[in-house]
């Protein structure tokens, strides 16, 4: 695992960024974390009262949510229902359009294959009411979340949906979609402003993480999210297992 913390260099050896990251969890200043799924594992922003931020990954979930915080976003389903659509992913449809995926089941992890998936979900609630190759390709990723959440961590530990947060900062308008030049410049200058003004720095460090720019810029989301949200779509149903199904933004 390896941190990039504000006054880190790309040039430094590995020892210097571990002793980053020491630094980082001694400090006791409150830290807000945004966390993401991405291919190869998963990746977290965070900054503090300070206005000082990093970022950092890992191949699993529970080192991440290891350091110490205030609060945690993440930008994947937390409560599940066993069947059919949340309601708080169809506001958030309704707000921000398809880059919300529907579907997220407990049971998802339980097929073969998304075609499995579909033929079960199609016959039981209805054709049109299965789920997306986007959602199917990150439901390892919503499984390792629902394995560690509790009702007693989500006290902490929040959902959280990037578009939802951008078009929140935005003035509550849809921007330019993220693919484009414009919508992206324009998603890391809200950033830049809430505080993550390494993130244009960042974007060039990444290389050799493997960690998708797309997904860097939506953990730093999440983060900003952390320390601000006070809005959220949903929350009045909970799962079987007592998680609050919501979106904070």
């Amino acid at each position: 695992m390896r941190c990039w913390h504000s006054a880190c260099s790309s040039g430094i050896e590995a020892r210097e960024k571990n002793r980053c990251l020491a630094d980082i969890w001694i400090r006791n200043l409150p830290n807000y974390l945004g966390l993401d799924g991405f291919r190869h594992g998963w990746v977290v922003a965070w900054i503090d009262d300070r206005g000082d931020h990093g970022f950092d990954y890992s191949p699993g979930l529970a080192r991440l949510l290891a350091m110490p915080h205030a609060r945690a976003m993440i930008d994947m389903p937390i409560g599940l229902k066993p069947s059919g659509y949340r309601a708080c992913d169809l506001r958030a449809r309704e707000l921000v359009g398809p880059a919300v995926f529907l579907g997220a089941r407990r049971d998802l992890w339980t097929f073969t294959d998304i075609a499995a998936a579909n033929r079960h979900y199609w016959e039981h609630e209805g054709r049109g009411r299965g789920v997306s190759a986007q959602l199917w390709n990150i439901r390892d990723k919503i499984r390792d979340v629902d394995e560690i959440m509790t009702p007693a961590r989500q006290v902490t530990i929040g959902e959280a949906h990037p578009e939802l947060i951008f078009w929140n900062l935005a003035g509550q308008v849809r921007l330019d979609s993220k693919t484009t030049a414009r919508g992206r410049e324009r998603r890391i200058g809200l950033l830049v402003n809430r505080g993550f003004t390494k993130l244009p720095k960042w974007l060039t460090q990444r290389h050799g993480t493997r960690i998708g720019r797309d997904d860097l810029i939506d953990a730093c989301a999440c983060a900003a999210a952390a320390r601000d949200s006070t809005q959220r779509v949903g929350g009045d149903a909970v799962d079987p297992r007592g998680l609050r199904m919501e979106i904070n933004y």
